[in-house]
């Protein structure tokens, strides 16, 4: 089974849109280590992106990312370290199949989009890599296209 059919109609423009740059750019991008297929998602002035360190607790939030490159940065790393695991799956369609992004609010020219992530990936070893966090992406319409201008990311999730 695909896991990678956006949920959302063409005729559903904003939403189709918005899911296609949070999952499949971020994902195939990510299981490509090639940041230049997400980079053009990224409004990169004013960019703010928190790390809720698993906790529901904003006192425990940082600022890890201010700027789209440092953010830029921790992404390729993680994508390299996931490129040098031994699973015992397609990447690809595991992070399709523990991805679930239908929670999309659109309000003009500005959008929520909440994501999930709720399965395992299987090892080599016989083990599983678990994911199992949720993030909020906010995004602004600009020059016709959607953008990330920020996001609170790795919240606890317990779907």
């Amino acid at each position: 089974m695909t896991h990678d059919n956006n949920p959302f109609a063409q005729a559903e423009a904003e939403r189709h849109a918005i899911w296609e740059m949070l999952v499949r750019k971020d994902i195939d991008g990510f299981v490509a280590g090639d940041w230049s297929i997400f980079a053009n998602s990224f409004k990169y002035d004013g960019f703010a992106g928190l790390d809720a360190k698993g906790s529901l607790d904003p006192a425990d939030w940082t600022l890890a990312f201010p700027t789209v490159e440092s953010y830029r940065d921790r992404w390729l790393a993680d994508a390299r370290r996931s490129a040098s695991t031994n699973y015992a799956e397609s990447r690809r369609e595991a992070l399709y199949r523990a991805t679930n992004m239908e929670d999309i609010r659109v309000e003009g020219a500005t959008a929520t989009a909440r994501k999930t992530f709720n399965d395992a990936i299987a090892l080599t070893d016989g083990g599983a890599e678990r994911l199992n966090w949720q993030s909020i992406f906010f995004c602004s319409k600009d020059g016709g296209s959607w953008k990330i201008t920020g996001f609170v990311g790795f919240l606890p999730f317990n779907g």
